[in-house]
């Protein structure tokens, strides 16, 4: 592949530079591309890796966490969690998470992205997201037979025919998929036919990021940046880490004009005419920021950065998923990842068939999902007790957050099932089969925040990992998370004790069922002890809205306040959560901001400095 050298790239007079080559960042690199005249760099930390099994096989969802294509960041001790700390798996290759995640395409609620225009940030509500949606993506509907059989319903005018990202359902599925919908259709949630329409309440079979062809993993790295490698104006340099972004004083302002970056021991720098883009995820793109010398100065004091542009709110803000994952022994007929991982002759089996007919656990995905509005999992009196202890909001996006609880329409809690043990707290017994059921609270009220470390004794690097401190439970908000979690794991073990999905299932292993109380079941201490993350940060660079740097980090044309010439644009610049898994907003993200930057650039906005 003709990826750049780092003394070449470094020699290269770039218009834009794209920090980071996630999911977000190649879409970027390959939109700007398309125009001949302008020439990109983007420059990525981790190795180009298309042909690794762990990554491009379906059903070996999950095998790479903790590997070298995984940063393998952890929280800082969560007190609320009785002082746990909780990993924090992100990608680091080329496609960044997107080569590493488990694939599921899922998009949120209307009402999710029309929050972010309530709060000032104009052009990002639902009307206007719809059409990078679907610019994106290139959908392959199931046959009318596959529909009936796995309630794989999509309706084909939300969907895009012709961008990069290949999406498809799955050829075949679990047992516990098999019974999902009947299941949650007796519990009161109806299969939702259309739940990329603005609306994912309900039961659903969903689309996954897989070649229909090949049955391999799509990532941005095979999607948007394989088919434009070889564009003589795109130089992709891997395996390189930006340890800041050079900025230049221009009078008053602040001024962009490239980065610095390593590449073995030695260190470069390449340097942008137009922009720096930085697409460093949730995690890295706060902690690229403060190296860099914009932040909160109290912050960037004690790291001992120099501070060029003042803003408190680079790395808070941050956002996550929480998730609990209760664990049941299944009927011993049915086989599932552990089992291949622990038995090398049904590893060997599941191979072959992947190998000749794409079919098998290997090309399974856990495709099982639901969505429930508070108000159908948790009694009114509950809710309104929880939230009655709650202060007043702070600032705009937590007023606008609020709303969500007075809202039917929104899924603020998700429900997901399939075969294997997914708890990192609860070790499977050879020879058992484990099922889990997934709670993933949606629309946090818990607030944390991810910042360089000031304990080093010296200027920290891109290499000292930043303090990730979700505050998981704490302060008001934390508690009502606590509370809302709590009562909705009822509804899950519920789920779990209903036909048909019951019939697969023998016992509750974890939490253990001898925990029941004769009142009612109690899974307060159980949450607390269990609780992990969902792998879906967002916020630590988010649009300010109309409270502008009071509130954010980036205007809503994602342009960093205070400095020209540099923008963010992936998961950090949400500024609140949506009820879904993230990775086709993100992939949105990055169509937007390329459009963005290419209106700007038409309009005299993004002038080159040559």
């Amino acid at each position: 592949m003709p990826f750049a050298d780092p003394q070449t790239f470094a020699a290269i007079a770039f218009d834009y530079l794209v920090i980071g080559g996630g999911t977000a960042g190649l879409v970027i690199a390959s939109r700007l591309s398309a125009l001949p005249a302008i020439t990109v760099g983007v420059v990525e930390a981790g190795p180009a890796s298309y042909h690794d099994p762990l990554v491009t096989v379906p059903g070996r969802f999950g095998e790479a966490l903790g590997g070298a294509l995984d940063w393998s960041f952890e929280t800082v001790p969560q007190p609320a969690l009785h002082g746990r700390r909780l990993q924090w798996p992100r990608g680091r290759l080329l496609g960044g998470t997107s080569a590493l995640n488990f694939m599921t395409w899922t998009r949120g609620n209307k009402q999710d992205y029309d929050a972010w225009e309530e709060l000032g940030n104009a052009g990002w509500g639902w009307d206007s997201m719809l059409p990078f949606f679907k610019k994106t993506e290139s959908l392959h509907q199931s046959s009318v037979t596959h529909q009936q059989t796995h309630q794989s319903y999509v309706t084909e005018t939300d969907h895009g025919k012709d961008g990069p990202v290949a999406t498809v359902h799955s050829k075949e599925y679990s047992v516990p998929h098999q019974h999902w919908h009947a299941t949650l259709n007796s519990l009161g949630l109806a299969t939702n036919t259309r739940h990329f329409g603005g609306s994912n309440i309900g039961a659903f079979t969903t689309l996954t990021s897989v070649d229909p062809a090949s049955r391999s993993r799509v990532s941005s790295a095979t999607a948007y940046c394989l088919p434009n490698i070889a564009r003589e104006n795109l130089h992709v340099l891997v395996n390189a880490t930006v340890d800041k972004i050079e900025l230049e004083r221009h009078g008053n302002d602040w001024q962009a004009i490239g980065v610095t970056f390593s590449s073995g021991v030695q260190r470069f720098t390449a340097k942008a005419d137009c922009e720096v883009v930085v697409c460093a995820g949730s995690v890295q793109s706060p902690q690229v920021l403060e190296l860099s010398g914009i932040g909160n100065a109290d912050i960037l004091h004690k790291a001992g950065v120099s501070v060029k542009v003042h803003n408190r709110n680079v790395g808070e803000n941050l956002q996550e998923h929480m998730m609990t994952a209760m664990i049941f022994e299944l009927d011993p007929t049915l086989s599932g990842p552990d089992e291949l991982r622990a038995d090398p002759h049904l590893a060997k089996a599941a191979q072959q068939a992947y190998d000749t007919s794409r079919t098998g656990i290997y090309a399974m995905l856990p495709c099982a999902l639901s969505y429930a509005p508070l108000a159908q999992v948790v009694s009114r009196d509950n809710l309104e007790q929880i939230l009655s202890k709650l202060p007043p909001a702070a600032k705009s996006r937590d007023e606008v957050l609020r709303k969500q609880f007075d809202q039917k329409t929104r899924g603020q809690i998700e429900y997901l099932f399939d075969v294997g043990n997914w708890s990192p707290y609860y070790k499977s017994s050879a020879g058992k089969v484990y099922g889990t059921m997934l709670m993933m609270l949606q629309l946090p009220l818990s607030r944390g925040s991810i910042h360089i470390p000031t304990d080093t004794g010296r200027e920290p690097t891109i290499y000292d990992k930043p303090v990730i401190n979700p505050r998981y439970f704490e302060g008001h908000g934390g508690e009502a998370d606590f509370e809302i979690m709590s009562e909705c794991q009822k509804f899950a073990d519920k789920i779990c004790k209903t036909a048909p999905l019951s019939s697969v299932i023998r016992k509750r292993v974890y939490p253990p069922e001898s925990t029941a109380l004769s009142g009612g079941e109690e899974f307060r201490p159980w949450v607390r002890e269990s609780c992990i993350t969902d792998w879906h940060p967002i916020g630590t660079c988010a649009m300010g809205g109309h409270e502008g740097i009071e509130s954010g980090v980036v205007d809503d044309r994602l342009r960093v306040y205070g400095v020209k010439g540099l923008r963010v644009a992936d998961a950090s610049v949400m500024p609140l959560h949506i009820c879904s898994h993230p990775q086709a907003t993100v992939y949105a993200i990055g169509e937007k901001a390329a459009s963005m930057i290419l209106e700007d650039r038409e309009a005299g906005l993004g002038e080159t400095r040559k």
